[in-house]
């Protein structure tokens, strides 16, 4: 079965999703055809194919929905260089208001991750997945200048670290804490024993791309979006 919900911010009222392993057949058109069905006139519908090829274009034309996002996953072998900064793990309560701030400043534009509210903090915190020492913030003078969230795929062949959500607070820019930032949670990653780090980048966010590839991330493989506005 298809993944689908109906997400309570962005543009879309309706979102599928089509799993890496999953086929792209008559089967999955069907399903998908049953989503729109369901959509009210103007409402928009979003499409994301996993690990998508050039032949998921053609499918996802085909149910009337045009291409306008791609999410690369680039990943990397871990140990990495040591960061030359100092983090400590995120402090559930306490760190609480500091965080949404500084992570709805630096990503005010993200479709996803911007706009958190304390609602959405608990409910990824309520996750299996959750780990407050994998949670790593960065502070000077006091002040919370970025984090590094990451988070442990036990179930990918070899288990991967993925560093889940990165930022600087926009008053610290320009003092290169991209890297070490990333590198901060790489070594949590690797100091559990994980070999695989990866991360998700916006294709056409060109700075956060180059400062990945300088430390060493490939582009592996790249997640589709799709959208169309129902009839």
């Amino acid at each position: 079965m298809l993944t689908v919900v109906r997400p309570d911010q962005g543009e879309f009222s309706w979102s599928i999703t089509v799993g890496p392993d999953q086929p792209r057949d008559d089967s999955a058109a069907s399903q998908i055809k049953v989503v729109l069905g369901q959509a009210e006139a103007g409402q928009r519908v979003q499409l994301w194919i996993e690990r998508a090829s050039a032949d998921d274009d053609a499918f996802a034309v085909g149910l009337g929905f045009a291409p306008y996002r791609d999410l690369w996953r680039m990943q990397r072998p871990l140990p990495a260089d040591r960061s030359s900064i100092a983090t400590r793990a995120f402090v559930p309560g306490a760190d609480d208001q500091d965080f949404l701030r500084v992570n709805n400043r630096a990503f005010h534009w993200h479709p996803e991750q911007g706009g958190l509210t304390p609602s959405d903090l608990a409910d990824r915190m309520a996750e299996d997945w959750f780990n407050a020492d994998g949670f790593r913030l960065y502070e000077q003078s006091g002040q919370l200048a970025g984090f590094c969230w990451t988070k442990v795929h036990s179930d990918e062949t070899p288990p991967g670290g993925e560093i889940y959500a990165i930022a600087v607070d926009p008053d610290f820019h320009g003092q290169g804490l991209g890297k070490p930032m990333t590198l901060a949670g790489l070594d949590y990653l690797a100091d559990q024993g994980l070999t695989v780090g990866f991360l998700y980048v916006e294709s056409d966010n060109d700075p956060a791309v180059a400062t990945y590839r300088s430390l060493g991330f490939d582009l592996h493989s790249t997640n589709r979006a799709y959208r169309l506005m129902a009839e």
